[in-house]
C-alpha cells in the first residue's frame, strides 16, 4: 500500500516496485497493490477511512496474511489499521519489513546484535495497547480501578525492553572498541583501505570476488550482505591494500538501522577510498546514487575520496554505454560477473592509492633494525644495497612512512 503525495523523492510506482522486491526477498508473495493520492497522510489510519475499509475487504477476499505500507507507520496508525483490517491479518510498514530481512540475513554476532537492537527500538513505542484486554477486566469501577493489571504489565514490558536495549548497546560498544583497535592497527601499519559502498544488489560482493579472487556469498537478492567482509589485494606494482564489502543501502533506510549499524558502517567512514558501485542497468541509478550519498552524509563520510563504478554494463546496448561514458567521464564502467573493465578499475584503484606516495632514497644505520623491517613491510622497494655505512634503498612510500623515513633521506 502506498500513498502518492506532493514532494515525494521517488515516483510511487518505483517505490512500490522496490517494496514488492523487498517482500519477495523476505519470502512473501505479493497478490495485490493499492494506492491513494493524498495531500498528507491521515493522522489516524495513514490512509482515508474508505481506503482502509477497501484494503480490509481486499485482504480478506485474497486471503492475504499481511498488509505492508510503503512508509513508516506511527504506533497508533498501525494499531488503528489492525483493528480495521482484522486480527488475523498483520499490518506492517517498510521499516518492519527491512528489519525482518536483516534478521534473517545477519550471520555474525555483531550483525545479529545490531538487528536485535534496531528491532527492540522499533518495538518499544509499539507496546502500547498490547495488554488492553487485561485493563478492561480490571477497570469496572470502584477505588483503584485506574490502576489495572494490564497497565502494570505494560510498564514491566517497557522496562524489560529498555533494559534489553541498554544491554545490546553495551555489547555493541565493546565490539566497536575491538573494531576500533583493529582499525588503529591497520592505520599504524599504513595499510591503504578501500570500501565498497552502494545501493543494495548493485553487485558489490561480486566485485569483491572479481578483484580479490575470493568466494564471498553472492545472491541476486536485496541485502544479501549485512556483515562487512574484508579481503587483501596486491596491486600490480606490489602495494598491498584491503577491500571491504559493506551493507547495501536502500531509500528510506530506517534511521534506527543506520544507528544500529554505525559500527559496521564505520568501515566506510574510516576508508581511504570509497568505490561507489552502481547498477548501470537500473533506470533508477541516479536515485540510487543520491540515496547512498545521503547515508554517507549521515555517517560523516561524504568528503572521502571516491570513485564512481558503474557495474552490470554488459546489460547495456553499445549506444547506452557510450552515453553513460560521455555523461560520467571519470566513472569506471565494468561487469563484475563478466570480467569487463576489472583491469581498468584495478589500475584506477592503484592510481588513487599511490597518489600521495613519494619516491625517497634513504640510508638507515644497521642499528635501526625496526626501521629497516618497516621499509620491507610497508614500502615498495625500487632498489636496495647493503653498504658499510648502512642499509641504502630507493623506495616508494606513503605519507605515513615518508614521515618515519624523513631523518634518513639522502
Amino acid at each position: 500500500m502506498g500513498v502518492d503525495r506532493p514532494g515525494l523523492d521517488w515516483p510511487l510506482e518505483e517505490s512500490l516496485a522496490e517494496l514488492e522486491r523487498l517482500a519477495q526477498t523476505d519470502g512473501a508473495q505479493v497478490v495485490a497493490t493499492c494506492t491513494q493520492r493524498l495531500k498528507r497522510p491521515v493522522a489516524k489510519t495513514y490512509v482515508g477511512t474508505g481506503k482502509a475499509a477497501e484494503i480490509a475487504e481486499l485482504a480478506h477476499e485474497l486471503e492475504a496474511g499481511v498488509v505492508i505500507f510503503d512508509e513508516e507507520l506511527t504506533p497508533s496508525q498501525q494499531a488503528n489499521l489492525e483493528r480495521v483490517v482484522g486480527k488475523n491479518i498483520k499490518v506492517i510498514d517498510r521499516t518492519a519489513l527491512i528489519l525482518d530481512i536483516f534478521a534473517s540475513h545477519a550471520k555474525t554476532k555483531e550483525g545479529r546484535l545490531q538487528v536485535r537492537l534496531a528491532q527492540n527500538q522499533y518495538l518499544l513505542p509499539r507496546l502500547r495497547g498490547m495488554w488492553s484486554h487485561l485493563v478492561t477486566e480490571q477497570t469496572r469501577g470502584g477505588i483503584g480501578s485506574r490502576f489495572g493489571q494490564g497497565e502494570s504489565q505494560l510498564e514491566v514490558d517497557r522496562r524489560l525492553v529498555r533494559k534489553r536495549i541498554a544491554m545490546l548497546q553495551e555489547e555493541l560498544r565493546q565490539l566497536e572498541r575491538r573494531r576500533a583497535t583493529q582499525a588503529k592497527s591497520r592505520h599504524e601499519a599504513g595499510v591503504y583501505r578501500v570500501s565498497l559502498v552502494g545501493y543494495t544488489n548493485a553487485g558489490k560482493s561480486t566485485l569483491l570476488n572479481a578483484l580479490t579472487d575470493s568466494s564471498v556469498y553472492v545472491r541476486d537478492e536485496l541485502f544479501a550482505t549485512l556483515d562487512p567482509t574484508t579481503r587483501s589485494l596486491e596491486l600490480p606494482e606490489g602495494k598491498k591494500i584491503t577491500l571491504t564489502d559493506t551493507v547495501g543501502f536502500v531509500q528510506k533506510l530506517p534511521t534506527m538501522l543506520v544507528e544500529a549499524f554505525k559500527s559496521t558502517l564505520a568501515e566506510a567512514r574510516e576508508a581511504n577510498l570509497l568505490l561507489l558501485v552502481v547498477d548501470a542497468s537500473d533506470k533508477n541509478a541516479n536515485r540510487h546514487i543520491q540515496a547512498v550519498l545521503d547515508i554517507l552524509q549521515e555517517l560523516g563520510a561524504q568528503d572521502l575520496p571516491r570513485v564512481l563504478v558503474y557495474n552490470k554494463c554488459d546489460l547495456l546496448t553499445r549506444e547506452e554505454l557510450a552515453q553513460l561514458r560521455q555523461a560520467h567521464p571519470d566513472a569506471v564502467c565494468i561487469s563484475a560477473s563478466g570480467g569487463m573493465g576489472i583491469d581498468a578499475l584495478t589500475y584506477r584503484i592503484a592510481k588513487e592509492a599511490t597518489r600521495l606516495d613519494s619516491t625517497l632514497t634513504v640510508q638507515v644505520p644497521y642499528d635501526q633494525g625496526k626501521i629497516i623491517q618497516m621499509i620491507h613491510e610497508r614500502c615498495r622497494i625500487i632498489h636496495e644495497e647493503y653498504a658499510a655505512e648502512g642499509y641504502g634503498a630507493t623506495v616508494c612510500a606513503n605519507q605515513q612512512m615518508s614521515a618515519v623515513l624523513a631523518p634518513y633521506v639522502m
